[in-house]
């Protein structure tokens, strides 16, 4: 579905992407955790033509494209509601833009607030809401793209543990529901292990693929499988190696 080669990035002196290759798979759920700063962020700015690519391709479905502005849905670790619009308002915003149809968004979007546990808030300002509300709520509005590609960084790491594990069922939807190919950041390695078909480890600065691993487990899945308990081990002392390299 989206294939990335050959991709670099430079901020003035500092090398951030170079060379980097990437694929996601249609309909999978892939999970990219690495170390801070290592350009995690970067990637999905290039790819969403944020800032513009240096050298590389980013072909999607075949084609060659200069970004996916287009082709891909963004949910960002803020949830970027507008504090004077309502949740449906906010909600809205994709539909309208697009000039879709105000009454069959509207239908659509009432639809996904009664499916993400939203129902009865439509009309609630975002400051009288919960982080964890309005986290649902920006997962609404990334619906209401109809991208079929969601790119998400960091989407629930501001949120507490039990709201984090709740939304983490709901970013399951996604996949298996709504039928999405998922990009996603995260520096939770369990988080990582919970939710993805594939997990990319990264090194620093120029980013790299250090490792791979496909997870089959049915989900949902727990942490105290034996298998994710011996990849989480595995994957903390990679990226602790990397941080002290």
């Amino acid at each position: 579905m989206l294939e990335v080669s050959g991709l670099t990035r430079h901020f003035d002196e500092l090398c951030v992407i170079e060379g980097f290759d990437l694929t996601v798979a249609r309909q999978g759920f892939t999970v990219l955790i690495g170390p801070s700063g290592c350009g995690k962020s970067t990637l999905f700015d290039v790819l969403t033509g944020v800032v513009p690519k240096e050298d590389g391709e980013i072909i999607w479905m075949g084609k060659p494209m200069p970004h996916l502005g287009k082709k891909a849905a963004y949910m960002q670790q803020n949830d970027l509601l507008l504090p004077w619009f309502s949740l449906l308002e906010n909600a809205l915003l994709p539909a309208k833009i697009a000039g879709a149809d105000a009454e069959t968004s509207k239908t659509k979007a009432l639809a996904l607030f009664e499916r993400l546990g939203l129902e009865g808030f439509e009309s609630y300002m975002p400051r009288h809401i919960s982080a964890g509300m309005r986290q649902r709520c920006a997962l609404v509005r990334t619906l209401m793209f109809e991208h079929e590609l969601v790119l998400l960084d960091e989407p629930l790491s501001a949120l507490d543990a039990i709201t984090r594990r709740s939304l983490q069922s709901l970013l399951l939807l996604l996949q298996s529901e709504f039928d999405k190919s998922i990009l996603m950041i995260t520096h939770d390695i369990e988080e990582a292990l919970l939710l993805a078909d594939e997990v990319l480890v990264l090194s620093r600065t120029p980013m790299q693929i250090m490792e791979r691993f496909v997870l089959s487990e049915a989900k949902p899945r727990h942490i105290s499988d034996p298998r994710l308990i011996e990849i989480k081990e595995h994957v903390l002392n990679r990226l602790q190696k990397e941080l002290e390299s």
